[in-house]
């Protein structure tokens, strides 16, 4: 793997690798069911997925701290030269998952692949900072309802909207945060959704500060979000407009050019 993967697990403190057996598979499991405390029958990924990814030449992979597991990234190959990513999960504010992205990332190169998919809910700030900003990706698609009903205890009560991230590995990785110097086709006001029309080839996003709260606390608050960027975003990607960025204060850059 690369010096650059090397810095990013050293920094997180872990050592990543591929899981190749069965009772590492089993630690996966575990370790994503802690996560998103899934209902019965309802785990990200059952153990017969990591079992037939793996087997497949998948991408399953574990970071460790000592013997600790404490992030696991799956991954299936794909058409066009891709890799999918189907869940990747990690302790959190610790960069565990940023040095499990890269390695994943230098994984597909030695396999000459030429990009990585997934998918990420658009209400959730920290995670669009996370794709956009700190690994280079750029949404492609706003796919409506993506996973239809989802029980567990970060995604109930809401519908699975999902942005489509198309990481492409022949650019180097990373990006920046920009100031806001763009209109606002959603805003928050008071923590609440406002959509405005304005004419403007390039025009500003908003997210909510902290939308798994919001589900818990207030569900019709957090519906409102859901359909107010499922208009303000949805509606433009689905018309040709493209994502270009995010800015330093949560709101994507959305290019109608």
């Amino acid at each position: 793997m690369t010096d650059l993967v090397a810095e990013a697990a050293a920094r997180g403190g872990v050592v990543i690798r591929e899981l190749r057996e069965f009772a590492e598979w089993e630690r996966v499991y575990r370790l994503f069911d802690d996560i998103w405390h899934p209902e019965p029958g309802n785990a990200p990924v059952p153990m017969e997925l990591l079992v037939a990814f793996s087997h497949t030449g998948g991408y399953v992979a574990g970071a460790f701290e000592g013997d600790a597991l404490v992030g696991a990234s799956v991954g299936f190959l794909a058409a066009d030269r891709t890799l999918h990513s189907h869940v990747t999960g990690a302790v959190m504010g610790r960069s565990v998952g940023h040095a499990l992205k890269l390695h994943q990332r230098a994984w597909c190169r030695e396999r000459g692949l030429d990009r990585i998919t997934w998918t990420f809910d658009p209400l959730v700030r920290r995670n669009a900072h996370f794709n956009l900003v700190k690994l280079g990706a750029r949404p492609e698609a706003y796919l409506r309802s993506f996973y239809g009903v989802m029980v567990d205890a970060i995604n109930e009560g809401d519908e699975s909207d999902r942005l489509l991230a198309v990481w492409h590995l022949a650019e180097p990785p990373g990006g920046e945060a920009v100031a806001p110097a763009w209109p606002s086709a959603l805003e928050a006001v008071d923590e609440q959704p406002v959509v405005t029309a304005v004419r403007s080839p390039v025009v500003l996003v908003a997210t909510p500060r902290d939308i798994e709260t919001l589900r818990r606390e207030d569900p019709a608050a957090a519906r409102e979000w859901r359909l107010a960027v499922r208009e303000a975003l949805g509606g433009p990607l689905g018309q040709g407009a493209r994502v270009t960025g995010f800015t330093t204060d949560g709101k994507f850059i959305l290019n109608h050019r």
